[in-house]
C-alpha cells in the first residue's frame, strides 16, 4: 500500500533554537531527517514548517515543502494542515516524522505504516522501545507508554508508569525486573480522515497537562496500536547534548567507511 510521510519542523525550540537548521557533519538536522525518510517505501515525502528560513533549506536539497501556519499547536495539527491542502483520500495513511530524528531507521516508518493499514481498528500506530535504564524511566524528556494485551496504548505519560509500588519504595536506582518498561518512539501513521477530524477536536487536559498530543487521541476514545520498533530508534535531537552525540556517532561511522575504503583498496 502506498503511503505519504510529512516531517513537520518549527524553527521556535526552547532548549535548542532553530534546532531544524543545527549543522550535523555537513548537513542540516532537517536535511539527515528528510534523506532518512526518502529509505523508506513512502511515494512521497514532504517538510511541513512555519518557517521561510527551513522552507529555503529545504528547497536548497530538493525537498518537497508546505509553509504551513505559525499558530499550529502541534505536529499533529501541522501533518493535518498538509493532508487538507494535498486533499489525500481519507483512507490513505500519512506517517508524521518527527523533525528532530536524524538517524531514524527507514525500517521503522514502514513499519508502523504497515502496523496501521493491518488494523483497521486503529486510528493511529506507533512505535516503542524497552527501557533499559533506570535514569530514562525517571526522566521526563523521555515519554513511556502502556498497553493492554493486543497491544493497544492505555496511557502516555513523562512520569515514570506503571508505578512498581513496592519495589520503588526500596529503591529508584535499578529497574524492577518483573514488567519490561518501554518508551514511546515519537512517529504516528494515521489515515488521513481521522487526522483532519483530530485537527478539528478541541485539546483535553491531559493532553496540555503532560504537553503530549497523542494523549488526545485517547481521551476522545480513540485506538493507538504500539508495537516495538524493529530497529534501534537512534538519537534524537532534544537539547545541545543530543546534538553532540548524534554529530559524534555520524563522524563515527563516517571514520569507519573511510577506514574499510582504505582497507579494501590495500
Amino acid at each position: 500500500m502506498s503511503y505519504s510521510v510529512v516531517i513537520p519542523a518549527r524553527y521556535g525550540s526552547t532548549r535548542l533554537p532553530a534546532k531544524a537548521l543545527q549543522d550535523i557533519c555537513g548537513k542540516s538536522l532537517i536535511q539527515r531527517v528528510y534523506e532518512r525518510a526518502s529509505l523508506s517505501s513512502a511515494q512521497q515525502v514532504i517538510i511541513a514548517t512555519d518557517d521561510e528560513r527551513i522552507a529555503s533549506e529545504a528547497r536548497q536539497f530538493g525537498a518537497d515543502v508546505e509553509l504551513t501556519a505559525m499558530d499550529c499547536v502541534s505536529g499533529t495539527v501541522r501533518v493535518a494542515e498538509v493532508v487538507k491542502r494535498r486533499g489525500w483520500a481519507d483512507d490513505h495513511i500519512v506517517v508524521n516524522v518527527q523533525g528532530d530524528e536524524p538517524l531514524i531507521p527507514p525500517a521503522i516508518i514502514d513499519q508502523a505504516q504497515h502496523n496501521l493499514a493491518q488494523r483497521p481498528l486503529a486510528q493511529v500506530a506507533t512505535l516503542s522501545a524497552p527501557i533499559a535504564h533506570a535514569h530514562d524511566l525517571f526522566d521526563p524528556n523521555v515519554v513511556k507508554v502502556v498497553c493492554d494485551a493486543e497491544g493497544y496504548a492505555l496511557y502516555f505519560s513523562r512520569a515514570p508508569i506503571p508505578w512498581c509500588r513496592d519495589a520503588f519504595a526500596l529503591a529508584r536506582d535499578r529497574l524492577p525486573t518483573q514488567i519490561e518498561f518501554q518508551r514511546h518512539v515519537g512517529l504516528y501513521a494515521y489515515r488521513c480522515g481521522f487526522l483532519t477530524r483530530y485537527a478539528g477536536s478541541a485539546p483535553c487536559g491531559l493532553e496540555n497537562a503532560e504537553s503530549l498530543e497523542q494523549l488526545r487521541v485517547l481521551w476522545h476514545g480513540g485506538k493507538i496500536h504500539v508495537a516495538t520498533a524493529c530497529q534501534a530508534p537512534g538519537i534524537g535531537v532534544d537539547t545541545p547534548e543530543d546534538l553532540a552525540k548524534v554529530r559524534a556517532t555520524l563522524a563515527h561511522e563516517s571514520n569507519s567507511r573511510l577506514h574499510c575504503g582504505k582497507n579494501k583498496k590495500s
